[in-house]
């Protein structure tokens, strides 16, 4: 968790900053972190990182472009020491906000090196501070606005976490709630607002344009109401959320035909990358099994993997060194992955061995 202290520090960056740029993972914990920060302090851009697995170097150019005069990075695991560089020659500080426990990743060395990086990530924190919140829980406890009570439900629940104000959200809006909830993945598929934070996850994956036209509409809404509400503030964002809604029902299907005794494998192709929802989708129905979606797309696969331990499992497979340029990691029951899309027949066979040993 952060402290006190930590939080005080956050909130003292963001209130310094006249101009910054807010870099936040492709999902909707970044998506609602980034609105937050927006909605509170009134300023800044936003910028969807859809790089995999780092912030890479190539994304510097943006703070340039934006003239900004500070960076924020929220809820990405991994950033690219290019990327830091360029932005330490344009002389900007660098607050990176995260809650990923990423193995070799040196915070500390890379603190030393550039001294205009503050590093937030309380999966880090030695002993009980350790926890597991999302970046949308520390940004609605840094921002304190009871409006955005909904917002901060909506990242929390898309990052698998239920929050201690979940409660409070309950009483306020309890249309969008449901007595079954007992778990994150309950509130995310069984209420309304889950409905709404798996619409942010399809609003992501639209054009740049688009996706600056969704974060405008967040900033501006005054509800979860207005969300799904016909209106042209949200046109583009709703004819998405029905085009890949519909898409991703069918990958449902051929995905849950796929089950075996102990997991369930399901690789497809095209132009749609939502391993990650689907994964999501399938661990829910069957939580006693592990879970691999992989996307290909052309000599690489993008793997979400979903069960007990799975950042374990991942992490043995990985370090076989049977799978060269392979990355990957994340949390302890939910990872991804990146390989090469010939090695996937191999990284099938490894991971139910490895599942066989449990």
């Amino acid at each position: 968790m952060l402290t006190k202290k930590q939080i005080e520090e956050v909130r003292e960056h963001l209130e310094r900053a006249q101009n910054p740029v807010f870099y936040y993972d492709n999902d909707s914990d970044g998506l609602c972190s980034f609105v937050l920060f927006r909605r509170k302090f009134d300023k800044g851009k936003g910028v969807a990182v859809r790089s995999f697995p780092d912030l890479d170097v190539r994304y510097a150019k943006k703070a340039q472009e934006l003239n900004a005069d500070y960076v924020f990075i929220l809820d990405k695991p991994d950033v690219s020491e290019e990327f830091l560089e360029e932005i330490k020659n344009l002389g900007l500080p660098v607050v990176w906000i995260d809650h990923h426990d990423i193995p070799g990743l040196n915070v500390e060395k890379m603190e030393k090196k550039f001294d205009n990086l503050y590093v937030y990530n309380w999966a880090r924190n030695k002993g009980k501070d350790k926890s597991e919140e999302p970046v949308t829980y520390w940004a609605y406890k840094i921002t304190e606005r009871k409006e955005d009570l909904w917002l901060a439900v909506c990242g929390c629940i898309a990052d698998s976490y239920l929050p201690d104000f979940s409660l409070e959200f309950k009483e306020k809006w309890p249309d969008y709630w449901s007595p079954a909830v007992k778990t994150a993945f309950d509130a995310y598929f069984g209420t309304e607002i889950g409905k709404i934070a798996e619409g942010l996850n399809f609003g992501l994956k639209d054009s740049t344009s688009n996706i600056v036209k969704l974060q405008n509409f967040l900033v501006s809404a005054k509800g979860p109401e207005e969300i799904f509400e016909e209106s042209s503030k949200n046109y583009e964002f709703r004819k998405k959320y029905k085009e890949i809604k519909k898409k991703y029902d069918v990958l449902i299907e051929k995905a849950k035909e796929k089950a075996e005794e102990k997991i369930i494998f399901f690789e497809y192709s095209g132009e749609l990358s939502i391993s990650s929802e689907v994964s999501n989708r399938i661990f829910y129905f069957y939580p006693d099994k592990y879970t691999v979606i992989a996307f290909k797309k052309g000599g690489i696969s993008n793997l979400s993997l979903r069960g007990e331990d799975v950042r374990g499992i991942l992490e043995k497979v990985l370090n076989s060194g049977e799978f060269e340029g392979a990355t990957g990691g994340g949390h302890e029951k939910a990872v991804g992955a990146r390989i090469k899309t010939e090695d996937l027949k191999k990284f099938k066979e490894m991971i139910e061995k490895e599942i066989e040993r449990k």
